[in-house]
């Protein structure tokens, strides 16, 4: 590889190019992929090869239950015979009738939305390898659905399954798709050649581009609002935004973004930023901008997020506006941090907060979504021993499992897109956004999993103790704004809607919880001025959250308005805005978004 210019193949790899370009050889592919199918005979043995074949050939290969038993049996899971037989039986049956109706012209019925185009219909072979790549992923699903186990074991059984269904689709490789080879003919190869460079330059770059990454720039194109740093130390650095009102409510608000990615996800671009807006509606905004962990600060705790971070930002915050109590937000993982800290504050006597937004946030764990296949006591030990105690935890590892949740859409039609169809990915400012990770601290990660995912400690009155100081949610009186998003596969709505018995507990009828439309990103960035999606409000709480959603009424738009309302309610009197940031202490540092959030993993 060229390393002066990563984006140029090397010589050999020219030479193909050169050789792949030539549109006479594209040309010919339909009638060799025909020869090649006309060839092909029924299996002899009518059961899906496991592993599926690269590059498609969509015959089945042998099977061996014996083996499968044995691994299933490894896992503490079983399957049996008489299962066993009926599916294999149902999938011969299945495989006869596919074989048939290609050998008679038929088309088969393609469902898979990326085998959709009409290319795949247009010839037998293709025809053939996407219908059998759907009958083999129908199988192995019903397979993985027909061992019995744990429902631990069965998610992770199922999760694995899917992972592998989803890599092997024929969509994903040049020599079955059909798509991708009409377009290097259209293109006379510049399709191909485009692809190669844009994979060889995201080899070097460690991950696949999901966005046009040059359109972008910190502090420029995103995370942009007018503000200072006023205060920093080892996690963290505190940003107070410039007024764009002359009078702004007396009780400030501090946001608690999430230490997962950058808070810039609540300042992406002017019209789409819920920093600005909420700067809009007349409040002062204040943010912690979390540093993106090095080996400096590898040995760091959940108690120095705790305390060190968050309790330290509500004081600084009090002390800047000479306000005894504050609002406070806090997004995800951000939000229990954030809860954390109020209740150690509730347990020293002191009650900060006027208010308490929770967006997409745990504090009940009991149903942890899809990224419950990456957690159990083998793996957090592994993790442990690892990084418990000096260690970082990748950002990179965050982004590959968060997209294996979801690889369809974040990863394998990227693929297809980028490298088999050499497209330029468009400039879109989340997807930016999610490129842009960040390292955690070994021992405050471990902690955060082990006491929140796996024992699910933190609802619970005492369980925790930090700082010296037992935890108890119930002890946060503050009236709480929940917000949850529907299809939210990171934080479910329902674990979100626990949350509504463990804030303010005397008075649950001062909280309120909203359900959004959408998923765990998008929902929450939702602007209140483009008038999208919807929401869900009822504002009696009930004890069961299909009950509340049952007698919710539907409203169009952004929830941001109702949060919006409940904010000002709790935001006090209207006041001169502030000349300048900071105080005669906490004096300015270095313009917004300031120097920690611009620190990319290596």
């Amino acid at each position: 590889m060229n390393k002066q210019n990563p984006q140029q193949p090397s010589p050999d790899v020219s030479a193909w190019l050169a050789q792949m370009s030539d549109p006479k050889f594209w040309a010919s592919l339909p009638s060799q992929f025909q020869s090649q199918f006309q060839h092909l005979q029924p299996p002899l043995q009518p059961f899906p090869n496991m592993g599926f074949p690269f590059g498609g050939a969509a015959s089945a290969g042998e099977f061996d239950p014996s083996s499968l038993m044995k691994q299933l049996g490894e896992l503490g899971a079983s399957l049996d015979a008489a299962d066993m037989l009926r599916l294999q039986q149902d999938y011969a049956q299945q495989f006869s009738e596919l074989w048939q109706s290609v050998m008679s012209a038929k088309t088969p019925a393609i469902t898979d939305r990326r085998l959709s185009a009409p290319a795949w219909q247009e010839s037998p072979y293709f025809a053939f390898q996407a219908a059998a790549y759907q009958l083999n992923s129908r199988f192995l699903l019903t397979l993985a659905d027909a061992v019995k186990g744990t429902d631990k074991v069965r998610h992770k059984l199922r999760f694995a399954v899917q992972q592998m269904i989803d890599a092997m689709s024929p969509a994903n490789f040049l020599a079955t798709n059909p798509v991708a080879q009409q377009k290097i003919i259209e293109t006379r190869g510049e399709s191909l050649t485009k692809g190669i460079a844009q994979l060889l330059a995201d080899l070097q770059k460690g991950h696949i581009s999901q966005t046009d990454e040059t359109a972008f720039e910190v502090g420029k194109d995103v995370g942009a609002s007018e503000g200072s740093v006023i205060y920093e130390n080892e996690l963290f650095q505190l940003i107070q935004y410039t007024p764009l009102t002359k009078t702004v409510h007396a009780v400030p608000l501090l946001i608690v973004p999430p230490c997962i990615n950058k808070f810039y996800i609540l300042d992406l671009q002017p019209q789409n930023s819920l920093v600005r807006y909420t700067v809009e509606q007349g409040h002062t905004v204040f943010l912690i901008s979390w540093r993106n962990a090095d080996a400096s600060v590898d040995g760091a705790t959940w108690e120095q997020y705790v305390d060190g971070a968050v309790v330290n930002a509500i004081h600084i915050v009090q002390e800047v506006s000479k306000q005894p109590q504050i609002n406070a937000l806090g997004f995800c993982v951000g939000g229990t941090i954030l809860s954390c800290a109020l209740a150690l504050l509730a347990a020293r006597g002191e009650d900060p907060v006027s208010s308490l937004t929770l967006l997409t946030t745990f504090l009940d764990f009991s149903d942890t979504g899809a990224i419950d296949v990456y957690i159990d006591e083998m793996q957090l030990a592994m993790r442990e021993q690892m990084i418990g105690k000096r260690g970082l935890m990748a950002g990179r590892d965050f982004s590959s499992a968060f997209s294996s949740l979801r690889p369809n859409d974040l990863l394998w039609n990227y693929v297809e897109s980028n490298y088999l169809k050499g497209e330029t990915p468009t400039a879109f400012d989340l997807l930016y956004w999610n490129a842009d990770s960040t390292n955690l601290p070994g021992p405050m990660f471990c902690y955060y999993l082990r006491h929140m995912y796996l024992e699910n400690a933190l609802k619970d009155p005492g369980r925790l103790t930090v700082a010296g100081e037992k935890i108890d949610l119930h002890k946060i009186t503050a009236p709480a704004f929940i917000y949850a998003s529907r299809e939210d596969h990171i934080v479910p709505w329902k674990s979100a809607y626990a949350s509504v018995a463990l804030i303010n507990a005397s008075r649950h009828a001062n909280n309120r919880f909203v359900l959004g439309a959408s998923g765990h990103i998008a929902g929450v960035i939702n602007p209140a001025s483009k008038n999208k999606r919807n929401y869900w409000i009822n504002d009696k709480l009930e004890a069961d959250p299909d009950a509340w959603f049952a007698k919710a009424k539907e409203h169009p738009g952004s929830w941001w308005t109702e949060w919006a309302a409940f904010l000002g309610k709790h935001a006090g009197r209207k006041v001169a805005a502030p000349k300048a940031a900071g105080s005669a202490k906490y004096k300015k540092i270095e313009p917004a978004p300031g120097r920690y959030v611009k620190v990319r993993v290596d």
